[in-house]
C-alpha cells in the first residue's frame, strides 16, 4: 500500500497522464519518444521484466544509461546474467557516451580473461575504461580542450550466477525493494553510497587521501566541492583533476587550480558490494541523481510496488517532476511546456531503469532466450 503522505504527493499528478501514457510498447523494441521524454515501458531481462524511462532536462542530455541482457563475457561458454549500467554526466555528455560504448565490452573481456565474474573484473573494466578515455582526451587535448573538464558518474549492477553486483563511482543510487514477511509494504534498502562532497565520510575520505592539502574539499555557496570545482569525488574522466598536464591553458581558467598536484585528485575505482539474492528480493531501481533529488527511497519503493509494472519507470520520473514542479508553486502541465536548456533550472536529467527479479529465473544456471542490448534514449538524443 502507498503510505497517505505519498498519495499526498503522487496523487495530484497521476492525472492527467503522463507524456505518452495511453500508448503501450511491449513489442517496441527501441523504445519511444514523447518530447523530452525516452521511456521503453516494458521489457523482458534474463532475470526477469525491466521497465526504462529518460527525461532530457539539459540542453544536450547528458544521462545514458543501458541494459544488457545475455552473455557476460565474450567466449560462448561464459556465464549469463544482465547488466545495467547509468551513467550521469556532467561538463558535457562525451565521458558517458564513451562509457556507455565501452564498458560492457570491457566487462565481457575481462570476464573471458578470468573466466567467470567478480568484483575483481568490473574494477578492472571502470579503470580500462577511464584509461581509455584518459587516452582520447590526450588525443584531443590541443584542438578540443574542454573535453578535458568532462567526466561522468559511473553505476553499474550486475546480476550473474545468483549473485547481484553493485558498483557506483559518483552520486547515481540503487535502491532495492525488498517484501517484509510480517506486512505487505516492501522495504527500500539502498545498496549504493554516493561519493559526494556533501557527505561527511566523503569529505573525511578525502582529507585522510589528500592530508597535505587543507583546500581538497572547499565550502562554497554553502556547497562542498573537491578543490572547489566538483561536487562528487569519483568519476571516469574529469581528467583536469586526474592529471597536471590537463590542468593549464588552454583548459578555461575556471577549471585551472593554482597550484599543480602530483597524484589524481579524484577517483575512479568503483566501490563494489557482492549480495547473494533471496526470493524476498522483489525489484531493483537504479537512477541518477536527478530522481533521488525529488524522491526518498521509501517513496519510489511504495510507488513500484502499488503501481502496474508497466510503465513504471515513467511513473517515476513523473513522480520526480510534480515535485519539482510544486517546489517551484508551478502545476506539472506547466512544468512540461518548459524546453531543454531552460528546464535544468527545474529538474536535472533524470534516468530510470527499474529491474524486476523473478527468483525461479535467478536461481536458473542456464539461459536461451533471445539476447537484450537497449540504451536509454535509444540514441535519439545524441545528436540534439
Amino acid at each position: 500500500m502507498v503510505s497517505t503522505s505519498l498519495m499526498k504527493i503522487v496523487s495530484p499528478c497521476w492525472k492527467p497522464s503522463v507524456e505518452g501514457e495511453n500508448s503501450s510498447n511491449r513489442g517496441d523494441v527501441s523504445g519511444r519518444v514523447d518530447g523530452l521524454l525516452w521511456y521503453k515501458d516494458s521489457g523482458q531481462h534474463v532475470n526477469g521484466e525491466f521497465s526504462m524511462a529518460v527525461i532530457q532536462a539539459n540542453h544536450i542530455l547528458e544521462d545514458q544509461s543501458q541494459l544488457e541482457s545475455g552473455s557476460m563475457s565474450s567466449l560462448e561458454s561464459g556465464p549469463h546474467g544482465t547488466f545495467v549500467g547509468v551513467y550521469d554526466g556532467h561538463g558535457g555528455p562525451e565521458a558517458a557516451r564513451f562509457i556507455n560504448d565501452h564498458l560492457f565490452n570491457n566487462i565481457k573481456k575481462f570476464t573471458s580473461e578470468n573466466q567467470g565474474m567478480s568484483a575483481d573484473v568490473i574494477n578492472k573494466a571502470f579503470l580500462a575504461t577511464e584509461e581509455e578515455f584518459l587516452s582520447l582526451v590526450k588525443k584531443q587535448w590541443l584542438s578540443r580542450p574542454q573535453i578535458a573538464s568532462v567526466g561522468s558518474c559511473c553505476l553499474v549492477g550486475i546480476i550473474c550466477a545468483g549473485l547481484l553486483y553493485i558498483a557506483n563511482a559518483g552520486d547515481s543510487r540503487v535502491v532495492l525493494g525488498r517484501q517484509e514477511k510480517a506486512v505487505k509494504v516492501a522495504k527500500a534498502v539502498q545498496l549504493s553510497s554516493e561519493h559526494n562532497a556533501s557527505v561527511e565520510s566523503v569529505r573525511e575520505e578525502l582529507h585522510s587521501l589528500h592530508p597535505d592539502d587543507p583546500q581538497i574539499v572547499v565550502l562554497k555557496h554553502k556547497v562542498w566541492r573537491v578543490k572547489g570545482l566538483i561536487q562528487v569525488s569519483r568519476s571516469i574522466g574529469d581528467a583536469y583533476l586526474k592529471k597536471a598536464e590537463f590542468n593549464r591553458e588552454p583548459l578555461l581558467s575556471k577549471f585551472r587550480l593554482p597550484e599543480t598536484f602530483h597524484k589524481p585528485i579524484l577517483k575512479a575505482e568503483p566501490a563494489i558490494s557482492v549480495q547473494k539474492l533471496y526470493p524476498e528480493d522483489q525489484f531493483l531501481i537504479f537512477a541518477s541523481d536527478g530522481l533521488w533529488e525529488h524522491l526518498s527511497n521509501q517513496e519510489a519503493v511504495d510507488i513500484v510496488q502499488s503501481c502496474p509494472r508497466n510503465g513504471i519507470a515513467r511513473k517515476l520520473v513523473k513522480a520526480a517532476l510534480c515535485e519539482a514542479a510544486k517546489k517551484r508553486e508551478m502545476r506539472y502541465s506547466d512544468l512540461k511546456k518548459i524546453d531543454r536548456g531552460v528546464r535544468r533550472h527545474f529538474h536535472d536529467d533524470i534516468t530510470v531503469i527499474v529491474l524486476f527479479l523473478d527468483s525461479h529465473l535467478i536461481s536458473r544456471s542456464s539461459w536461451h532466450g533471445p539476447l537484450l542490448s537497449i540504451r536509454g534514449g535509444g540514441g535519439i538524443f545524441a545528436n540534439t
